[in-house]
Formats: structure tokens, C-alpha cells, sequence
């Protein structure tokens, strides 16, 4: 048994305390297939195509867990409404989204942006946990937000339930859910992340969990993040950025960001809310500098921001426009620079961190 082994292991029955989320299906069908937990992240997906992502994976992982991941926020509107939320766009706003139009000769968008296929609402929400509910997974994650009527209703229907936190005060309100797992996100972690550090953050959530197991994310790159997880307390890892690098990733993300995140270091991320309204960690681009330049205004609250920019972040990737690309990313890209399987990474994490857990037994002596 690998040293790495602890009790998430044998809760989901997987062989190895690694969560891996991923927007690919491919890749959570790798992680999945490689010992670990893989994640669908279905926030921007349709009732349908999720419906077909849990087919698909079931199908090639056989009994093995996996899980999918909603963003769920309060304060969303209740209908799949675009024009409503376009008619409430400030004029300035969308006057400042026309100009990097013109100022990158960026072309329209020949489809919706996938933040703007529709509009992050509460009827949209309601469809897409229809569908979740309805399938065979294993474990139903909430990115932001954790509804009662989800998290209920999944727990009734025998699925683990889980939550991703940022804060103490985050924690307090996950666990009045009564979800089952948590994950303590990092400042570190790409995409939607919170202001507080992962070796800060960790500890404060293992504490108010009390018999919750909690993973750790944010920054995991190597196996030695993985033992100092289990050091802090938690159960195991939350991994994103990991797969980002991964020949199983490539049906989803485009040859330019492919060759970005490659390039880039842990210092080539930045927190910015233009992409979503709320923080997101991504490689750092001409898009998060027009937005934080002296005049731009400020990013809108989600979903406006959403449909705001969704075209033009559209057309931004399906026309290579050079300086304004750009994905979300942790700080952990650092520790990817080369395109490997999933396999190839899994087994790299592992190594490494058994090698760490024994180094710290024989300092221990």
C-alpha cells in the first residue's frame, strides 16, 4: 500500500488522495483510470452535454468514482434571460469592450462565447442538477455556493457531496449543508480562487471540520505538495491546473494557450474579474491589463460580466488574437512545462511523494 494512502481512499475507493478536475472528459476519464478521482467541471456545459459527459466517462472508467463540479452562486437571476441582461449593460461598459475590438482587430465571434451560450441563472442551475441527479456519479461538487435543495437532494440519492471554500467563513456556512467533503482552496488555485494562501487556509478548515475530511488545493504541483497536505491535516488533493498540460486536455483548449501554459511560471498568474465578474486566477495577458489600466471600468458583478465580454472572449480564442489569450491557471504551472499523459503526471505526483513521506519519517528518527 503507498504511503500516500488515507482514509479518502478507502471512503470513495480510489488508490491514490487525488481529486482531479477537469473540463475535459477525456481527461477525468485519465485521472479516474490512473488511481485518482476525476472531476467534470459542467458549469458552462448544457443539461445535455452533461447528460453525455457522465455517459461517457461511466462508460470508460466502469465502477470507478468520479464526480462533477456546478458553480452555483446566490444572487443569480431566475431566467435564462440574455436579452434582459443585455438591456442593463452600462453604455460605458460595453463601449470599453468595443474598443479592444477595434484596438486588436479582434473579428466577430461566429458562435456564442462559452459564457455566453446562456446565462448563469437559477432556471439554467435547476436544469443542469436535473441532469446530474439523474445520472449514476459518485460525487456532486459545488465551486461556488451549496445549495440546500442540491446538496440534499444528491445526498439523498446516495452521491457524496462536496464543497470547495476559500475561508473559515466559507467553511462555516458549507458545513450547516451537511456536504461531505470539503475542499480548502488556496490563493494559490486557478480560476475561481479567494485572498487567503493555501499553508494558511488549510489548517483553519481541517480544524472547523472536525470529522469532514478535507483536500487541500491550490499550488499543488509536486509530490512533496501532496505530503505536506497530509502534514497539515488534510485527507488528500484537489488538483486543476495538473491536467492543464495533458495530451488528454488538448480537445480542450486551443494550440496558443496549450503553448502559453507551457511557457509559463508561477509569477505569470494573476487574480483578475474580468473574465467572470468574480476573481479568477488566469495567465496574464493584454485582457487582465486592459482591464486593470488607469480608466477601464469595473468588471460587473456576475452574470453581467458574463455576457458583458462572453462574445468577445469567444472570438478572442477562435481567432488566435496573440496578446489578449489567455486560460486560468494556477500557480502550480510552474511545475508544468512539457505535454505528458495524465498517467505520466499521476505517476510523477506519486513518486515524488512517497519519496517525500519517507524522507520525513527518517528525519522523524
Amino acid at each position: 500500500m503507498t504511503p500516500l494512502h488515507t482514509r479518502i481512499c478507502d471512503e470513495y475507493g480510489i488508490r491514490y488522495p487525488v481529486f482531479g478536475f477537469a473540463h475535459s472528459v477525456e481527461a477525468v476519464i485519465a485521472i479516474t483510470n490512473a488511481g485518482g478521482l476525476g472531476v467534470f467541471g459542467g458549469t458552462r456545459s448544457t443539461p445535455e452535454e452533461i447528460e453525455e459527459a457522465m455517459q461517457r466517462i461511466r462508460a470508460a472508467v466502469g465502477d470507478k468514482p468520479f464526480g462533477i463540479d456546478l458553480v452555483l452562486p446566490p444572487g443569480m437571476p431566475e431566467l435564462d434571460n440574455r436579452a434582459a441582461i443585455e438591456a442593463e449593460l452600462p453604455e460605458a461598459h460595453k463601449a470599453f469592450v468595443q474598443g479592444i475590438y477595434d484596438k486588436y482587430k479582434v473579428p466577430p465571434a461566429t458562435r456564442p462565447g462559452m459564457r455566453s451560450r446562456f446565462v448563469r441563472s437559477t432556471e439554467i442551475e435547476d436544469q443542469q442538477i436535473e441532469a446530474i441527479m439523474a445520472s449514476d456519479v459518485n460525487l456532486f461538487a459545488c465551486g461556488i455556493g451549496a445549495p440546500p435543495r442540491a446538496v440534499d437532494r444528491a445526498r439523498g440519492l446516495g452521491k457524496k457531496t462536496c464543497a470547495l471554500v476559500g475561508s473559515p467563513h466559507h467553511m462555516q456556512r458549507a458545513m450547516q449543508t451537511g456536504i461531505d467533503l470539503v475542499v480548502a482552496q488556496g490563493y494559490d488555485a486557478g480560476a475561481h480562487t479567494g485572498q487567503i494562501g493555501t499553508f494558511s487556509l488549510v489548517p483553519q478548515i481541517v480544524d472547523a471540520a472536525g470529522d469532514i475530511p478535507v483536500l487541500a488545493a491550490g499550488g499543488v504541483g509536486d509530490g512533496r505538495h501532496i505530503a505536506a497536505a497530509l502534514a497539515l491535516g488534510a485527507a488528500g488533493v484537489w488538483m486543476g491546473t495538473a491536467w492543464l498540460t495533458t495530451f488528454e486536455h488538448q480537445d480542450h483548449i486551443t494550440d496558443l494557450e496549450q503553448r502559453k501554459l507551457l511557457a509559463a511560471g508561477s509569477g505569470d498568474t494573476v487574480i483578475s474579474r474580468a473574465d467572470s465578474g468574480k476573481t479568477l486566477r488566469q495567465i496574464r495577458s493584454a485582457w487582465s491589463m486592459e482591464w486593470e489600466a488607469e480608466g477601464a471600468p469595473a468588471p460587473l458583478k456576475m452574470p453581467y460580466q458574463d455576457i458583458l465580454v462572453g462574445d468577445l472572449l469567444g472570438a478572442i480564442d477562435e481567432h488566435s488574437i496573440e496578446p489578449l489569450v489567455h486560460t486560468p491557471a494556477g500557480q502550480s504551472i510552474a511545475y508544468f512545462n512539457e505535454l505528458q499523459t495524465v498517467q505520466q503526471v499521476m505517476d510523477r505526483l506519486v513518486a515524488e511523494g512517497e519519496s517525500a513521506m519517507a524522507s520525513l519519517r527518517g528525519a522523524s528518527r
